[in-house]
């Protein structure tokens, strides 16, 4: 028996013996859904929830008393309330989840809350886990030819790459909607006919090298960077191709991220994640200590304003059943006021959410306390978070990844939120 065969074996019997449900996890039926693509947009700094998706009874920062900065509407959904700037997202509720319950014990400290909330794990001594992006894209691939399957609309961050999975699962990245990414536009020193010179000479050397196994990887990234610098891949990242009432209707920068996101997608990437640090609206961005939160509204109708173009974008595109929208933060806010009138840290219930991709949305799932403070009913680990996303994609949940010989389940033991799932 091979080492990696004999370590899998002995995961599995150790898992086994040591939990019957997990046993019993393995060896159901996978729920195979039908997703294709995933817009991940993360909202850098700590989104609140008693502010935004779970909103409570309103409180007074100058008293100090808990609660919501804002008043709650009523949404698509009976009963589901969301806060009073998303005004433009409430009629459309009805094709959103927002997972009130989400959950973790990572310390309140942003860095290492936001590599749990892209990997679904701690940070290793020993391992460094690949991202949520990353295993998407390492399991599905891209979706069309000549695409690469992991964009990222951000700044790079070693939390989004793709760890032991190796470099070729990980992102291409942009920061600039105006332009493509760095480095894949040819150089207007060199005029096609020089490139096309030296594309031939390449081909020529190729027909000579030997060990060509050897070089597999390092071949298909230079076939893959010759097909990005093409001009069907980087006419991607020509938004004025849109209507401009479309682009409008997306309003700023983050719109015009979310614009883009769609364009990809439509182009055949797999996964693209959309950053919205914007800290120049406000300040802080999500991150609200202090006076941060006195201009908060501005980054909730940015964002209310941006998603709800975006679902109804990819409705009219008859794209929205194969397009899975999920928001994610590193964690929560309590709902006691700082001494600033801001907010704090909060792991221990926050919200995620997800809308479109078909699922069976209801407005919203789980329960807090009447402070958002604490979980009342159905929990949701942020690995049943992720294995849900996969689970959405046909991804098998419960497979293990490789560090080497060393077998990784795909997700830190999580289960799928299956109320959501067909």
């Amino acid at each position: 028996m091979h080492r990696r065969d004999f370590l899998k074996t002995a995961a599995i019997a150790t898992a086994a013996s040591s939990s019957m449900p997990c046993l019993a996890r393995a060896e159901s039926p996978r729920i195979q859904g039908k997703v294709e693509h995933v817009i991940s947009i993360w909202l850098g700094g700590g989104m609140g929830a008693m502010d935004t998706f779970d909103p409570k009874r309103v409180g007074d920062p100058q008293k100090k008393v808990p609660g919501s900065y804002y008043p709650g509407i009523d949404t698509a959904v009976p009963g589901v309330k969301l806060c009073e700037h998303f005004k433009q997202l409430a009629p459309l509720m009805d094709r959103v989840t927002a997972v009130r319950t989400i959950h973790h014990n990572v310390i309140d400290e942003h860095a290492a809350a936001t590599n749990f909330m892209h990997t679904g794990r701690p940070v290793s001594g020993t391992v460094v886990y690949p991202s949520l992006g990353s295993i998407i894209a390492h399991e599905r691939g891209s979706a069309g030819a000549g695409v690469p399957p992991y964009v990222l609309i951000g700044y790079p961050n070693v939390t989004r790459g793709p760890g032991f999975l190796g470099a070729r699962h990980g992102y291409l990245y942009l920061t600039d909607t105006s332009r493509g990414p760095a480095g894949l536009s040819r150089p207007a020193s060199i005029p096609p006919q020089r490139q096309s010179r030296r594309e031939s000479i390449l081909a020529t050397l190729r027909q000579h090298q030997q060990q060509k196994e050897l070089l597999q990887d390092y071949e298909e990234a230079i076939d893959l960077s010759l097909q990005l610098s093409g001009p069907a891949f980087n006419r991607s990242f020509l938004l004025d191709e849109e209507p401009a009432d479309l682009r409008n209707q997306y309003g700023s920068e983050f719109g015009q991220r979310c614009l883009l996101a769609r364009r990809l997608v439509e182009r055949g990437v797999r996964f693209v994640e959309v950053s919205h640090n914007l800290n120049f609206l406000n300040g802080t961005g999500w991150d609200v200590h202090n006076e941060g939160i006195l201009q908060q509204h501005a980054l909730i109708q940015d964002l209310d304003c941006a998603v709800s173009t975006l679902i109804l974008d990819l409705q009219k595109k008859k794209i929205l059943d194969k397009t899975l929208i999920v928001i994610t933060t590193e964690f929560g806010r309590p709902p006691e006021f700082d001494g600033g009138g801001g907010r704090g840290h909060q792991g221990t219930a926050m919200t995620c959410v997800l809308a479109g991709g078909g699922l069976n949305h209801r407005g919203a799932y789980g329960e807090t306390d009447d402070l958002a403070k604490k979980i009342v009913s159905d929990p949701v680990s942020v690995p049943d978070f992720f294995a849900t996303i996969h689970a959405s994609l046909g991804i098998d949940y419960a497979k293990f990844l490789y560090d080497g010989d060393r077998p990784v389940p795909i997700t830190d033991n999580g289960r799928p939120v299956t109320a959501l799932l067909s």
